[in-house]
């Protein structure tokens, strides 16, 4: 139950990072928006409506920056998982 209507559209829809670590390994992160703490790399969820990373954004996926190789958004839906 929400306790009020959202007055705006959801913020984060079909958006998907591919994360590429030193190691080679790939990660996929949806819905999130990412900001670098220190010599982490975070993934945020924000709270439905806010198009910034504060206070209400959830904590999703952390990296160490000097692991992480390239951050990439994916837009089309043939490049989220490959065949």
């Amino acid at each position: 139950m929400l306790p009020y209507r959202p007055t705006g559209d959801r913020v984060h829809t079909e958006e998907v990072f591919e994360v590429t670590l030193r190691d080679g390994t790939r990660e996929f992160i949806d819905g999130a928006d990412y900001r670098q703490e220190g010599p982490m790399t975070t993934f945020f969820r924000n709270a439905e409506g806010r198009e910034v990373v504060d206070c209400w954004s959830t904590r999703i996926a952390s990296f160490r920056t000097a692991d992480v190789l390239i951050i990439r958004r994916l837009e089309d839906e043939r490049l989220l998982r490959p065949a």
